[in-house]
């Protein structure tokens, strides 16, 4: 059975078998295991080239309360993402590693502060944590920079920002107490920025320490000129130069890079000083912490006791301002890892451009070209590509992938080898087929009798004319697929799933960054403008996978032509290029605060119920809750921002209001006036905006799912509508084929039904698209053709 995209990331999340692992090798080729989880953002971004910086737990485990450790990761995340990286929180959960922690998972883990039940987790401590987690006891632990640069290296991750390093304790030549960190410095190649050793070590004899073990250690000038000194964590300076001076991020993305291409297994240090309208004065600071170490000597606080104890005493002595520092410098940190992350990302994808394989282009007798444009813009008509049709009810533009699955064939059905053997050829079925978010509403838009034109992009290359043959195979019109030309860093989209015996992943590459291209690398205006002129469809179907200007550049020519939108969030990490500005060109973001009712830019969105809490907290990272526009429609609507819990829990459920999704959809409301959040088993939410003068607002089977309504003629809705729709069916675990296109058919059905028959509502179709749904799930190879038995029923309600 072919395993897709959407299945192979739902086998990841529900913890798929893998063989086992004997060694950092094989954990690197195998990153999801019963020890080790790597997000799907992470996985993501790590296999496309985005800059990730990893982010350690201790610091919340064991350094600010709860729930001031919350809002500080949460504000440490969010400096990442504003910055262009993406953020890798690493922690331990009940005995299992995560790379990339939910915000459910960093609540968890950081509420342990009240009652100490997480442990700090360094090199010595994984085996133990996990052991005894696979043996019944799932203890939490927060992971040191020991700890966290281990799990980075295996997740693939190369920096890392903090707070302080550990170092050689004062009398460490007596006592060894040295922290793990430096030795992993010595042995992990990755590279860690801090501002310097805690001032209460002894900063020489760390700084010799690290000489010995073979690690670079360099501090950002930070504006200043000639040599500096090696920061001393609370103050800029600590009277010993810094071995190495950095002068700016592309500098140090520079060193990364070269080490990385070097026989040089060691990690590498780079201090950046505390910003100074935080930083204690040299000689105060050495006042606190001698007064603190004699203390902590008095008391008899040693070993792993001692950094705590220290540092509680430094907040005392200084009255509160060590915390105010140390907040401020693992911001400054985080924001300058991200900087490096994002200036290493441009060395290294350039290489990708330059190295990276692709099959050559076959050439065609018939190949046109417009001379006139770019090089880039340039788009090829091959022989088998169709005429635009001269109208459209529906327009999709998303991506268009290549999907191969590699089944692992053992010669002999009774051997015990059920995973492919790394590092040689191994038997395998493999299968192929087409994929992507776009491709799947589109193809499921046309099964329900909708006249669709799908536009996406590939490349004029052996993968990308498979493509655009097995489009015409489906029915689908392949005008709206713009081709470009077959060069290095430009090739069709492909996903390649690697399954075991059992059909279980074992490891899945993406190669999307054809969808990644810029606007500027894409040709609107002269290619997809005039198929919208033409086409004049009613609604057309946006979905993340394209970058966030690009996405409003749609969206914008959407409106142009009198068409409504409709988002496809495709994931977590995606869903949140609604709100935030384009991380490469700096675009604005496609909603911004102003983009409220009736000037909002889309209609309709349908997350599932972790998109919604993602596209909820982007928003928020952006600010646009407090827009004046967006109160002035969450005051119109008559209800509080997070709603009236009673009302909710009626239209609901009493565990959706605890998960807050409904909450979460009102908020969103004035920028997306309807919201449908798939819930799985639970159905589907459908939460939306009704026009003034709506005759549901006063009709009395629609009174149960009216939460509100609004007696102010100065907003353009009459109320709120909230109507949780049971799912079509409950299907056992053995009836589910496969989970690829499920969601896709849901939104490609529900919104070809909403433009081929503009009289029909949203709760009149919804209940059509999860039957359709459905049918998809028991059905191999993504959406169902099933769904053409659906075209009478929807003729039946239209009319």
């Amino acid at each position: 059975m072919f395993v897709s995209r959407a299945a192979a990331r739902l086998q990841c999340r529900r913890g798929t078998r893998l063989p086992h692992l004997r060694s950092l090798h094989d954990l690197q080729k195998h990153p999801q295991s019963r020890f080790l989880q790597v997000s799907e953002e992470v996985r993501d971004a790590v296999a496309t080239g985005k800059p990730v910086v990893a982010l350690e737990t201790t610091i919340y485990t064991h350094g600010f309360p709860y729930p001031e450790n919350v809002a500080l990761a949460q504000l440490l995340e969010s400096v990442v993402r504003k910055n262009g990286g993406v953020p890798a929180t690493i922690g331990i959960l009940g005995g299992v590693a995560r790379v990339g922690m939910s915000p459910d998972e960093i609540v968890e883990l950081a509420s342990t502060v009240e009652n100490k039940s997480a442990i700090k987790v360094s090199r010595r401590d994984l085996g133990y944590i996990c052991g005894m987690g696979m043996a019944g006891k799932k203890i939490h632990g927060g992971t040191t920079i020991s700890g966290t640069m281990i799990l980075s290296e295996l997740a693939g991750i190369r920096i890392f920002g903090t707070g302080g390093l550990g170092g050689v304790h004062r009398g460490g030549e007596n006592t060894m107490d040295v922290s793990a960190d430096l030795t992993e410095l010595g042995r992990t190649p990755v590279t860690v920025i801090s501002s310097g050793s805690k001032s209460f070590l002894d900063i020489p004899r760390t700084l010799e320490y690290l000489e010995t073990e073979g690690v670079c250690v360099g501090t950002f000038a930070d504006g200043r000129t000639g040599p500096v000194d090696f920061p001393a964590f609370y103050s800029r300076d600590s009277g010993i130069r810094s071995p190495k001076v950095i002068q700016n991020e592309a500098e140090a993305a520079a060193i990364v890079y070269a080490q990385s291409h070097l026989p040089v297994r060691s990690g590498l240090l780079f201090c950046n000083p505390v910003p100074e309208d935080a930083s204690f004065d040299k000689l105060e600071m050495d006042r606190i912490v001698a007064e603190a170490v004699r203390l902590a000597e008095v008391q008899g606080y040693t070993g792993s006791d001692n950094t705590p104890f220290v540092l509680a005493k430094i907040k005392e002595l200084s009255g509160g301002k060590s915390v105010v520092a140390n907040r401020a410098l693992i911001e400054s940190n985080v924001q300058r890892a991200t900087r490096v992350a994002v200036e290493l990302a441009k060395l290294e994808n350039g290489d990708r451009g330059v190295k990276a394989g692709h099959m050559p282009a076959i050439p065609s007798p018939t190949k046109s070209t417009n001379l006139d444009q770019p090089k880039s813009h340039q788009t090829v008509s091959p022989p088998s590509q169709s005429h635009a049709p001269e109208k459209a009810d529906l327009v999709v533009a998303g991506s268009l992938a290549i999907d191969l699955s590699c089944d692992y064939a053992p010669f002999t059905p009774e051997s015990s080898q059920d995973a492919p053997v790394p590092h040689t050829s191994n038997p395998a079925v493999i299968g192929q087929s087409l994929g992507g978010v776009g491709h799947n509403v589109a193809l499921a838009a046309r099964y329900i009798g909708s006249e669709v034109l799908f536009c996406s992009v590939v490349a004029d290359d052996l993968s990308g004319r498979a493509a655009l043959s097995a489009l015409e195979t489906e029915g689908l019109e392949n005008a709206g697929i713009q081709i470009l030309p077959a060069k290095s860093g430009t090739r069709t989209a492909q996903y390649v799933a690697i399954n075991d015996a059992k059909k279980d992943l074992v490891v899945a590459m993406a190669d999307m960054g054809i969808v990644e291209l810029s606007e500027k690398e894409l040709d609107f205006d002269q290619f997809w403008e005039p198929l919208m002129a033409s086409a004049k469809p009613h609604w057309v179907v946006v979905d993340a996978n394209w970058r966030p200007e690009v996405i409003a550049k749609w969206t914008s020519m959407a409106r142009k032509h009198g068409a409504r939108v409709a988002f496809e969030p495709v994931s977590n990490a995606k869903s949140r290029r609604l709100f935030l500005r384009d991380p490469a060109s700096g675009a604005d973001a496609p909603i911004g605060p102003t983009q409220t009712v009736p000037n909002h830019v889309i209609s309709l969105a349908c997350p599932n119920r972790y998109e919604l809490s993602t596209m909820y907290m982007a928003a928020r990272e952006a600010q646009l809750f407090d827009s004046p526009s967006w109160w002035a429609a969450i005051d119109a609507m008559g209800l509080s921002p997070s709603g009236s819990r009673e009302r909710l829990v009626m239209a609901t459920s009493a565990k959706l209001v605890d998960e807050g999704l409904p909450q979460q959809s009102i908020q969103l409301l004035p920028f997306i006036p309807c919201i449908i959040t798939k819930l799985g088993g639970a159905g589907a939410l459908l939460t939306q905006l009704l026009p003034r003068n709506d005759p549901r607002l006063t009709d009395p089977e629609s009174a149960p799912y009216i939460l509100s309504r609004t007696s102010s003629t100065d907003v353009p809705f009459g109320g709120v509508y909230m109507r949780l729709f049971p799912p079509a069916a409950i299907l056992a675990a053995d009836e589910v084929v496969s989970v690829n296109g499920a969601g896709d058919t849901l939104l490609g059905v529900l919104v070809a039904g909403l433009a081929k028959y503009p009289t029909l509502r949203v709760e009149n179709v919804l209940p059509l698209a999860q039957e359709a749904s459905r049918r998809t799930l028991m059905s191999a190879g993504g959406v169902s053709k099933d769904l053409e038995g659906l075209v009478a029923e929807f003729k039946a309600i239209a009319q």
